[in-house]
């Protein structure tokens, strides 16, 4: 069907293996998050880390990169940047003088950007990536309940 494809059993391996990658990535982030009851949670962050591997992939093989084809297959990934944004910032709660969901917000955000990675074909860099993000949601989510626990409580609005 196209002629950059002469391989089309290898880019359906690379479309399986990527898919899974996304799937393990996604999956581990959004156990943590199901862990602690928060709304984006296990099917979210694999939906949302395979979307952005789908796009990076389809970015690729439209750019003509994949065939080795000079291209700016750049293009698709920013898109997926603004796009993701959006989806973010539906995820922030504002109400009576508090915010909520900026961690969702900021979730939603990387684990697009590991999605990314893994469609570019940088799966080692997509699990460090996860790595990292799991370890700031759990380790530093302990060091900020334990130091930062005694805040201040938000200022009362008097009118």
């Amino acid at each position: 069907m196209f002629p950059e494809l002469a391989n089309q059993h290898q880019v359906l391996n690379e479309f399986l293996l990527r898919s899974a990658m996304a799937i393990v990535c996604g999956g581990v982030i959004g156990v943590e998050r199901e862990l602690k009851r928060k709304p984006a949670g296990f099917r979210t962050n694999i939906l949302i880390c395979l979307g952005s591997t789908y796009f990076m992939l389809i970015s690729l093989l439209a750019s003509g990169s994949a065939a080795g084809r000079p291209g700016d297959p750049g293009r698709v990934a920013a898109q997926v940047v603004t796009g993701i944004g959006f989806l973010g910032a539906g995820a922030i709660i504002q109400s009576r003088g508090q915010i909520a969901g900026l961690t969702t917000a900021a979730l939603i955000w990387v684990v697009a950007s590991v999605g990314l990675l893994i469609g570019a074909g940088f799966e080692l860099l997509a699990l460090l990536g996860t790595a990292v993000i799991y370890l700031t949601l759990t380790l530093l989510g302990m060091v900020e309940r334990k130091m930062l626990n005694h805040r201040a409580p938000p200022p009362q609005n008097h009118h």
